[in-house]
């Protein structure tokens, strides 16, 4: 008895808040505004742990936290990207899809500066994908770079010397001259990618698509073309089209690839400037 007169006070303090817990659960103007997840995809697209390198490794982690932490109502991808490996570009759009079906939550993307190539290939992940009106898109295409120096070699008496065990095990050499079967490999490979390419963007865009024979040619164009030739569906930006959809209180939580430690501290300078100078000469392509 002595023992309940003691708790009384207690249950009297805390009969507000379950009071008020209750309300929240019964009606649902007490509930909490709408919360999108926004993963950044931004930067070349590409294997390893360098840092600033989008991979599906890296990903990973940030990519699942963003379906499932905190009970979004949606997750939103920005991509600035200029693109890079196609694997890479695959295995991330398709984990994003895999987690979209698995939660039934909607994905829009945004594109910022760039998404094009591999960039693309993971916008088509979103069900929904706006742009900027000077945004670049498109590039749907394979492209692969080297140079020939046999003739530089020549010239200062050097000789290139490579010993195999197998006819096709030395190709595109870059010291040799080039040889037509080895180009004519390379473009089967390339045809190949390409056609797995296309296949995605026609099965993600379906038939908001236009008929247009430059679609796939690799060319790329300014956002507003873009939402013309069905790549994108409107010119929007993050913020406001989302408080459009969701409400002025919606809530944002941001998901983002970070620096490792050390190249925060100029430890890993000579990672960085590679990735940068490589990044720098995609994002080149297309006049950024």
């Amino acid at each position: 008895m002595q023992a309940c007169i003691l708790l009384r006070p207690l249950l009297l303090r805390a009969l507000p808040c379950l009071t008020s817990c209750a309300m929240i659960k019964t009606f649902p103007f007490f509930s909490r505004p709408p919360l999108v997840a926004v993963l950044r995809l931004q930067g070349m697209i590409a294997s390893g742990a360098n840092p600033g390198r989008l991979n599906d490794a890296g990903l990973a982690p940030l990519i699942e936290a963003a379906f499932k932490r905190g009970k979004p109502t949606a997750v939103a991808l920005v991509i600035n990207s200029p693109g890079g490996s196609p694997v890479q570009s695959a295995l991330i759009a398709a984990r994003i899809r895999r987690l979209a079906e698995e939660t039934k939550l909607p994905v829009l993307a945004f594109v910022e500066d760039v998404a094009a190539s591999g960039g693309y290939w993971l916008a088509t992940a979103a069900d929904e994908i706006f742009v900027d009106g000077n945004s670049i898109v498109g590039s749907i295409g394979v492209i692969s770079a080297g140079f020939g120096l046999h003739d530089l070699i020549g010239r200062y008496g050097i000789e290139r010397r490579v010993y195999t065990s197998g006819t096709s095990k030395s190709q595109l050499d870059p010291f040799r001259p080039e040889n037509p079967d080895d180009v004519a490999r390379l473009r089967n490979l390339q045809d190949q990618v390409h056609q797995n390419f296309i296949a995605q963007v026609q099965a993600r865009r379906g038939t908001k698509l236009a008929q247009d024979d430059s679609l796939f040619t690799g060319e790329f164009w300014v956002g507003s073309r873009a939402v013309e030739l069905g790549l994108a569906d409107g010119l929007g930006h993050l913020v406001p089209t989302l408080k459009a959809r969701y409400g002025d209180k919606l809530r944002l939580r941001g998901y983002g690839m970070r620096r490792p430690f050390l190249a925060r501290f100029g430890l890993s300078l000579m990672d960085g400037l590679v990735t940068e100078t490589q990044e720098r000469a995609l994002f080149a392509r297309y006049g950024l």
